[in-house]
């Protein structure tokens, strides 16, 4: 099968010089690399074709964010395989493979992830996708290894292959063929949780997502958004909304969204008692865009074939926050 990295870059020049290294030296055998660049203005792409003339270039002509810069770079890619890799990344010896094979024997895997653990802290699982995603009954993500902000130790419990729910989009191997059915990724995301909604859309025309923890790459996490950005905040709570919106069944529709109305303002008025107003006001314009834009997302929930169900664990919030567990086997 005919593999692609591509790796989106906007400004990146210190990122690609640290982990570009590690991406040529165990990739390039089984796969053709790219950096699909969102109109950078430092010399990032003047590095590239310095130092790594072999390497593919795709020049966007503007900056619009995570889901329209794989669009339109993913449009000039002949590829079987899709790899969409974060430039803060760092992938080891023989990562490739296992992947590779999970899709050369199983037809209906479109979406595969690896084991994803913290380049800062190599021991633990990182934030962004663990070891798999899902998503609790009121549309919350979490992952194996990773729930809110409590970060397992990597001890090979999960180097396993899984089926999971969604994958990180740090790290998201998908078939092209798949990638371009469902009309690639939603450009009203802008940033942030568009991978889940890929994922959801994925499963909804019969495809399976998987994890594959043979697998393994380092990610630092935050390097575009840091996670005390209040617009990270804003993103994140919009765009998991318009996931409700666009792919809850029927039967749970009308009940998940206004249970996450009422939680998000909760934890609104816990950012402000955790003196963090900025979050509360960013969750504030979250739901304001959110209701802007519910109509818009409920055309676009019915042109989906179906909604596929998900893990419905009773509530990742109270689980964790009020039963206290805080790791994956835990729960219940």
């Amino acid at each position: 099968m005919k593999t692609a990295i591509i790796i989106l870059n906007w400004n990146g020049q210190k990122l690609l010089e640290q982990f570009l290294p590690s991406v040529v030296n165990f990739s390039s055998e089984l796969a053709e690399i790219y950096i699909a660049d969102n109109a950078s203005t430092d010399t990032s792409i003047k590095y590239v074709k310095e130092f790594y003339p072999s390497i593919k270039i795709i020049e966007n002509t503007t900056n619009e964010g995570y889901a329209k810069g794989y669009n339109d770079a993913l449009a000039n890619v002949d590829a079987d395989i899709y790899c969409l890799l974060n430039s803060d990344v760092e992938v080891t010896k023989d990562w490739l493979q296992p992947l590779l094979e999970v899709f050369k024997r199983e037809e209906k895997t479109a979406i595969i992830q690896p084991k994803l653990l913290d380049y800062k802290d190599k021991n633990k699982f990182e934030y962004a996708g663990a070891a798999g995603g899902f998503l609790d009954l009121y549309g919350y993500p979490y992952c194996r290894g990773r729930i809110f902000n409590n970060l397992e130790t990597d001890n090979g419990q999960f180097n396993d292959i899984s089926e999971i729910f969604w994958a990180t989009g740090a790290c998201l191997f998908i078939r092209s063929k798949v990638y371009h059915q469902l009309g690639g990724l939603d450009e009203d995301y802008f940033a942030h949780q568009e991978e889940i909604d890929l994922c959801w859309r994925t499963q909804n025309i019969g495809y399976k997502v998987k994890y594959v923890g043979t697998s393994t790459v380092f990610h630092v996490g935050g390097a575009t958004l840091q996670e005390t950005n209040p617009h990270k905040t804003y993103l994140n709570f919009r765009n998991s909304l318009l996931n409700v919106v666009k792919n809850v069944p029927k039967k749970w529709f009308l009940f998940v969204i206004f249970s996450r109305l009422i939680l998000d303002g909760i934890a609104g008025i816990k950012f402000l008692i955790e003196l963090r107003p900025v979050h509360t006001l960013a969750i504030l314009k979250a739901h304001i865009s959110f209701y802007k834009n519910f109509f818009k997302f409920l055309g676009k929930r019915k042109k989906l074939q179906k909604k596929q169900d998900y893990n419905l664990h009773t509530s990742i919030v109270w689980q964790y926050f009020v039963l206290g567990r805080k790791k994956f086997k835990n729960l219940k």
